[in-house]
């Protein structure tokens, strides 16, 4: 599998959010955590929801 090639990256917090081409072809946005044992990440189909992911985000771990 090749690794996904981000661009458009914004950071809201502790959480990156970025853009990628899936296996299909297909347009994802990414929100990941960046936070040291957070662990949070989850792939969208709009750009708003991602950011909305990101801006409502609270790590479990403090």
């Amino acid at each position: 599998m090749t690794p996904k090639r981000f661009r458009d990256l914004a950071r809201i917090g502790p959480v990156h959010v970025g853009t990628s081409y899936d296996h299909r072809g297909h347009e994802r946005h990414t929100a990941a955590c960046t936070a040291p044992r957070c662990g949070f990440s989850a792939d969208y189909a709009s750009r708003s929801a991602a950011e909305l992911a990101a801006r409502t985000h609270r790590c479990a771990i403090r």
